[in-house]
């Protein structure tokens, strides 16, 4: 066999050259992550250091909390991996299995607790769909159509709250250089951002109208969405009342829909530390007290976190012994 021509060489070095590229960038990428990740936890933790006798006394009136009310968080909880699900399925036409998509919900929400900025769900997640027979293209815009209504259904249950209750959402005051500051910094990383954010809007919104000509897909899409953000802040108003925090559940979930959006711009594992910190901020500002703030905050992370971790993790490993993933 005559060896290849210059021609026929020189789309594979492309291809090859092209392949390299894209791997470089993916690294310098997960170096940023990774640091950004690391500075984040290290800010948490010397905040969590300096205020260490507010956390303890938290920690001390969570001993006795009611346990009907952690038991309603409980259950809340577990729901949430259901709803997860669902959106999930909503954001593909295609159907996939159920019982093993509710296992995976399970299985990465613990993966997820491990790596930064959900890439631990996001690869569990991914690997599914595409052990589903989906391309790995389509199951990365299927990611991020859930993720993109998942944060657009915590907008609309703010929204809500502020005109269904007046008075309850009450915005800090801000002085004018720091409004014209963020405009700046925002104007800024959206010309840096345009290209990137185009080309992926581009993409997510094709499969969004691909999955709104299906009214099932679109129901599963917003309704899991919707039901799994609402679901999280039920977890928080059960661990509010066992405390006897006197606060009314619409501040309460206001809060934690305000914290959780917020968290999502800090990539640590599960929103760990970015989480905690602007949802305790979030109750201390609706009028809870700091020690109750904090007990709040370790009772959401009691059942959301560290309860299902271990389960989690086993049933990630049998998912990935049984080539589910």
């Amino acid at each position: 066999m005559s060896p290849p021509t210059a021609t026929e060489a020189a789309p594979d070095t492309e291809v090859a050259a092209t392949a390299r590229t894209g791997a470089g960038i993916l690294r310098r990428r997960a170096h940023w992550q990774a640091a950004l990740t690391l500075a984040v936890l290290a800010a948490a933790a010397l905040l969590a250091l300096r205020h260490w006798p507010v956390i303890a006394s938290g920690a001390d009136r969570l001993t006795g909390a009611d346990p009907g009310w952690l038991v309603l968080g409980a259950t809340a909880a577990t729901a949430t991996w259901a709803c997860s699900a669902l959106a999930q399925q909503g954001a593909v036409p295609e159907a996939l299995p159920g019982g093993r998509l509710v296992a995976v919900q399970f299985a990465a929400s613990a993966a997820n607790h491990l790596l930064p900025a959900g890439v631990g769900a996001g690869a569990v997640n991914l690997r599914f769909l595409t052990r589903c027979g989906l391309p790995v293209t389509r199951s990365a815009t299927a990611l991020a159509v859930k993720a993109t209504a998942g944060g657009m259904a915590r907008g609309a249950l703010i929204a809500f709250l502020a005109l269904a209750v007046p008075g309850l959402l009450r915005l800090p005051r801000a002085s004018t250089v720091l409004v014209v500051a963020a405009v700046l910094v925002a104007a800024a990383l959206a010309l840096l951002l345009i290209g990137p954010v185009r080309r992926a809007a581009g993409a997510v919104l094709a499969d969004v109208r691909a999955v709104h000509r299906l009214p099932g897909r679109a129901l599963a899409l917003w309704g899991g969405s919707l039901a799994f953000a609402s679901l999280h802040a039920l977890v928080v108003i059960a661990v509010t009342r066992s405390l006897a925090v006197p606060l009314p559940p619409g501040r309460v979930a206001l809060a934690y829909f305000v914290a959780s959006s917020a968290a999502v711009l800090l990539p640590t594992p599960g929103g760990i530390g970015g989480l905690d910190a602007a949802l305790a901020l979030a109750l201390s500002l609706s009028g809870a007290p700091g020690s109750a703030a904090a007990s709040v905050v370790l009772g959401y992370r009691l059942l959301t976190v560290w309860l299902p971790l271990l389960p989690g993790l086993l049933v990630l490993g049998l998912l990935v012994r049984r080539r589910v993933l």
